[in-house]
Protein backbone atom coordinates (compact mmCIF):
# COMPACT_ATOMS: atom_id res chain seq x y z
CA UNK A 1 0.00 0.00 0.00
CA UNK A 2 1.41 3.50 -0.76
CA UNK A 3 1.92 5.97 1.75
CA UNK A 4 -0.46 9.20 1.38
CA UNK A 5 0.41 12.16 3.58
CA UNK A 6 -2.33 13.67 5.50
CA UNK A 7 -2.30 17.00 7.54
CA UNK A 8 -4.92 17.53 9.97
CA UNK A 9 -5.34 21.35 11.48
CA UNK A 10 -7.29 20.59 14.84
CA UNK A 11 -8.21 24.17 15.87
CA UNK A 12 -10.49 24.47 12.40
CA UNK A 13 -11.04 20.40 12.27
CA UNK A 14 -9.69 20.84 8.57
CA UNK A 15 -7.94 17.99 7.10
CA UNK A 16 -6.09 17.50 3.46
CA UNK A 17 -5.14 14.18 1.97
CA UNK A 18 -2.33 14.92 -0.92
CA UNK A 19 -2.22 12.62 -3.77
CA UNK A 20 0.93 13.53 -5.40
CA UNK A 21 4.34 12.31 -4.87
CA UNK A 22 5.78 13.32 -1.49
CA UNK A 23 8.72 15.57 -3.35
CA UNK A 24 6.22 16.84 -5.77
CA UNK A 25 4.97 20.82 -6.50
CA UNK A 26 1.45 20.30 -7.30
CA UNK A 27 -0.49 23.27 -7.53
CA UNK A 28 -4.23 23.38 -8.21
CA UNK A 29 -5.64 24.32 -11.37
CA UNK A 30 -9.30 23.47 -10.39
CA UNK A 31 -10.93 22.97 -7.33
CA UNK A 32 -14.53 21.16 -7.49
CA UNK A 33 -16.69 21.66 -4.17
CA UNK A 34 -18.69 18.39 -3.14
CA UNK A 35 -22.24 19.15 -2.41
CA UNK A 36 -22.62 19.69 1.01
CA UNK A 37 -25.60 18.40 1.08
CA UNK A 38 -24.59 15.09 -0.66
CA UNK A 39 -21.98 14.53 2.13
CA UNK A 40 -22.79 16.24 5.16
CA UNK A 41 -19.89 18.23 5.34
CA UNK A 42 -17.39 20.57 3.28
CA UNK A 43 -15.37 18.09 0.85
CA UNK A 44 -12.82 19.44 -2.39
CA UNK A 45 -11.10 18.00 -4.64
CA UNK A 46 -8.21 19.38 -6.28
CA UNK A 47 -7.47 18.79 -9.85
CA UNK A 48 -3.90 19.87 -11.86
CA UNK A 49 -3.95 21.32 -15.36
CA UNK A 50 -3.96 17.67 -16.99
CA UNK A 51 -7.17 16.97 -14.81
CA UNK A 52 -5.67 14.57 -12.53
CA UNK A 53 -6.89 14.72 -8.72
CA UNK A 54 -4.23 15.63 -6.75
CA UNK A 55 -5.38 16.46 -2.97
CA UNK A 56 -8.78 16.25 -0.86
CA UNK A 57 -9.72 18.56 1.42
CA UNK A 58 -11.86 17.85 4.17
CA UNK A 59 -13.90 20.37 6.58
CA UNK A 60 -15.68 19.00 9.59
CA UNK A 61 -12.72 16.11 9.65
CA UNK A 62 -13.18 14.90 12.81
CA UNK A 63 -16.77 13.54 11.15
CA UNK A 64 -15.32 12.34 8.36
CA UNK A 65 -11.90 10.57 8.81
CA UNK A 66 -10.95 8.07 10.69
CA UNK A 67 -9.84 8.34 14.26
CA UNK A 68 -6.41 6.56 13.25
CA UNK A 69 -5.77 8.62 10.66
CA UNK A 70 -5.99 12.23 12.25
CA UNK A 71 -3.87 10.83 14.52
CA UNK A 72 -1.73 9.88 12.62
CA UNK A 73 -1.86 13.06 10.49
CA UNK A 74 1.09 16.08 10.52
CA UNK A 75 -0.32 18.84 12.29
CA UNK A 76 0.27 22.06 11.33
CA UNK A 77 -1.70 23.69 14.00
CA UNK A 78 0.89 22.85 16.96
CA UNK A 79 4.41 24.23 17.40
CA UNK A 80 7.34 22.62 18.56
CA UNK A 81 9.34 24.54 21.44
CA UNK A 82 12.54 25.56 20.46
Amino acid sequence: MADVRVTYDKTVDAAYVYLTEPQARAKSARMYPCDPVDVDAMINLDFDEQGRLIGIEVLAASSKLPEYLLQSAERPDTKVDE
